[in-house]
């Protein structure tokens, strides 16, 4: 059964890299080349003007060329990961993937670049003959003690970053971990004995970085496949080994590892033994990195040390050491202020910032991403997960900044603020769009019922808004349940102290709870024992009850459940005073930017009437963005040409809208294409009210602004704001069930941020 299990994941990984097309990389080009005019300006005559003006200048290079967001992924192929000296050519696989992790981690666009060169120096001189191509280079796979001479000659001839991942990478994430698992332990760098066993290129570069955290070096015990180093040995030596060299009688990794604090393991599997984890100092931290097998496995561990706090290189085990943890982010950092190297301060503060995050409340992002896993900071939690989206913001604009503080960055920012805020906006889609509204909601401190406030994505949000606003979530949930909830998730939240919780089964406030929705559905066929009953069961019906009250500002449901049950109860108790549902408003954040699209869930077949109350309602919102509305009006029919029922009555709303002379651009009716391609509108009706696409679609049906919006979630990796329920004043807002924990806290800002009464 293994066998067939490993030859069909063998098969599985063979599948990948072939299908639908061999290797994991292609290029693209990023500007359009669709007629003669773009042809002259990508090559002949036009691409004169940017060699110029680079010849005259070579700074210029990062303006009109790749080259500052490129880096060159070299390797010789002579010591790859688990699989040794296999040559150039077989380690393209491995660089294929490095450029792809560079890509999705950060966005940075590598070239794979494997050389038939064993000769260090010669390797050396070709890396540095490809400068003008790169803005920075990663050394990978190369053996040690070669690795050390071509980075030093690289680093010594290249005004461009040079960084040997499996050197440095490693040591940061080492650091990481260790900075944080000293912190869980409670000791410190100055005291602790580190014994250590690898004296290959990782392994090296790894203590020399504790030693920078303030290990001191008489307390570094460094063994390999000979036993001590130690003064005078002569077998296996190195001079980057010899630094480490103790002067002492002992001899093997069993004779020095009594006392031990941290064991580093960069060697081969079953180097440690139970009886060795036995005689270290209590709560012992062992880092098994061997890969695939580590030094010693955590079960062996755990059986002499219970409180021991280990991490490996496997991603099966908790504290995975993994480098894609600190590459692609100290690459941003330093490519992004044109950094000539990276140096000590950078690599500093790229420890810093990997370890801070991980003592930081975990993202709602890596959460789902590591569904059932335990993420919180401790034993079995030292450093985040590569899928937290934190950590590009985090690391790459400490890296910038230390670049910039060491005199080292040749285009420094001039907003290191700004700059972390364009990170984070290129992993959440949302937040550049959603700036104004962050903005305008810190100016005021506002209420907000969440009904299912069991959810953990609604315990997520709710931890946000208390970090990111001032605004104050209000939870509908049992006691109980939230508390083991906040706590399994690892959020520090707790009700009572840092939100309001109303338990459905037994609130002080129920009395005048059902009392308040009887009074209000007493003629409408409510009696007394169903207002009880709702008001013990419906927490959507609670949460309305409490904004009707004025207890709380705004509601936030739906997480579960069909849009139209929840709105059936908003409208019960809060469409009153001129306040009705007017349609539903869905933000569309696409690559090439956003797309509002209405009404898709209140009105199954809007009248006239209802299409001009979603057009004003839509173009009120679309203001709330900072964005000029453009609506337009979409149908079956195109500007008059089908006699329909979607044509006749966008017609009617559009003649409705004339009338009430609005201030913003609006036109119809129209298909799709018309409304977002201006050529296609002019050749069917030129002169219209608006030039560009239109950026908000106004439908006749629900079915088809719901399925264009779909479409666009599903196919076109469109990410939803919303949908915003419109004609309610803010006072409440229905989601759907795959709302994320962060598209809560988007529509928290929007529920909290002053509109007009009737938007």
């Amino acid at each position: 059964m293994d066998e067939i299990r490993h030859d069909n994941t063998r098969q599985a990984a063979l599948d990948y890299h072939e299908f639908p097309k061999p290797g994991k990389l292609e290029i693209r080009a990023t500007k359009p080349l669709a007629n003669g005019r773009d042809l002259a300006r990508a090559y002949s005559p036009g691409v004169a003007e940017a060699c110029l003006e680079i010849k005259a200048d070579p700074s210029t290079a990062s303006r009109y060329t790749s080259r500052g967001n490129m880096v060159g992924v070299v390797t010789n192929g002579t010591a790859v990961l688990g699989l040794g000296n296999i040559g150039a050519l077989a380690s393209k696989p491995v660089m294929e993937g490095k450029a792809v992790l560079f890509k999705k981690f950060a966005g940075i666009d590598c070239f794979d670049i494997e050389l038939n060169e064993p000769d260090p120096v010669k390797l050396a001189e070709i890396v540095c003959a490809l400068e003008p191509t790169f803005g920075a280079i990663n050394l990978e796979d190369i053996k040690a003690p070669d690795c050390f001479i071509v980075e030093k000659l690289c680093r010594e001839k290249m005004n461009i970053p040079v960084f040997h991942d499996d050197q440095h990478g490693t040591a940061i994430v080492v650091g990481a971990a260790a900075t944080n698992a000293l912190h869980v332990a409670g000791k410190r760098w100055e005291d602790i004995k580190v014994v250590s066993t690898g004296g290959g290129a990782a392994g090296i570069a790894c203590l020399n970085m504790l030693l920078k955290l303030g290990v001191r070096r008489e307390n570094v015990w460094l063994c390999d496949i000979a036993g001590l180093v130690y003064q005078g040995r002569e077998v296996e030596m190195t001079p980057q080994k010899a630094d480490y060299a103790q002067a002492s009688e002992l001899r093997t990794l069993g004779e020095v590892i009594d006392g031990a604090d941290l064991f580093l393991g960069l060697s081969g599997p079953g180097v440690l033994t139970q009886d060795m984890v036995s005689r270290m100092a209590p709560r012992p931290i062992i880092f098994a990195l061997a890969n695939p097998t580590p030094e010693i496995q955590p079960h062996e561990v755990r059986e002499v040390s219970p409180d021991a706090i280990i991490a490996t290189g496997r991603s099966d085990y908790p504290n995975q050491v993994n480098n894609v943890l600190c590459f692609p982010f100290i690459f941003r950092g330093a490519l992004d202020v044109g950094a000539t190297q990276i140096n000590d301060a950078m690599q500093l503060a790229c420890i810093e910032g990997i370890a801070s995050l991980a003592r930081a409340t975990t993202s709602a992002e890596a959460a789902a991403a590591y569904k059932g896993e335990q993420l919180t900071f401790g034993t079995d939690y030292l450093i985040p997960k590569p899928f937290d989206p934190r950590l590009i913001g985090v690391v790459a604009s400490a890296v910038a900044k230390a670049a910039m503080e060491t005199g080292v960055a040749t285009r420094p920012l001039d907003d290191l603020a700004a700059y972390r805020r364009k990170l984070d906006s290129s992993v959440f889609r949302s937040a550049m769009l959603m700036r104004p509204v962050f903005e305008a909601a810190s100016q005021q401190s506002r209420r907000i019922v969440f009904a299912e406030g069991e959810d953990e994505r609604v315990l997520r949000a709710a931890n946000a808004i208390l970090e990111e606003t001032e605004h104050k979530p209000i939870l509908i949930g049992r006691p109980e349940v939230v508390e083991m909830r906040c706590e399994r998730a690892g959020l520090p939240i707790r009700p009572g102290r840092d939100f309001d919780l109303v338990n459905p089964e037994n609130d002080p406030r129920y009395r005048d709870y059902w009392g308040t929705y009887h009074e209000l559905m007493a003629r409408r066929g409510v009696t007394p024992d169903t207002a009880r009953a709702v008001m013990r069961t419906n927490t959507t019906a609670i949460g309305a009850i409490m904004v009707h009250r004025g207890e709380a500002d705004s509601l936030i449901c739906g997480t579960f459940g069909q849009y139209l049950w929840h709105l059936n109860y908003v409208t019960q108790i809060l469409a009153r005073n001129g306040l009705r549902p007017v349609g539903a408003l869905s933000l569309m954040i696409l690559e090439d930017g956003p797309l509002f699209i209405a009404d898709t869930h209140v009105n199954h077949e809007p009248t006239p009437e209802q299409i001009m109350q979603t057009v004003l309602g839509a173009a009120r919102h679309v203001r709330r963005f900072g964005i000029q509305p453009k609506v337009a009006l979409c149908s079956s029919s195109q500007f008059g040409n089908l006699d329909c029922s979607t044509g006749r009555r966008m017609r009617q709303a559009l003649d409705l809208l004339d009338a009430q002379q609005p201030d913003f651009a609006y036109e119809g009716e129209m298909h799709i294409d018309a409304a977002l391609d201006q050529s296609v509108r002019d050749r069917i009706f030129p002169g219209g009210r608006f030039e560009g696409p239109a950026n908000a679609l106004v439908f006749a049906n629900s079915d088809a602004a719901s399925g264009v919006r779909n479409i666009l979630k599903m196919k076109a990796g469109g990410l939803e704001v919303g949908p915003l329920l419109m004609g309610m004043g803010n006072l409440a807002h229905i989601v759907t069930p795959s709302i994320t924990a962060r598209g809560l806290l988007n529509m928290s800002a929007l529920a909290g941020t002053p509109v007009d009464r009737y938007s």
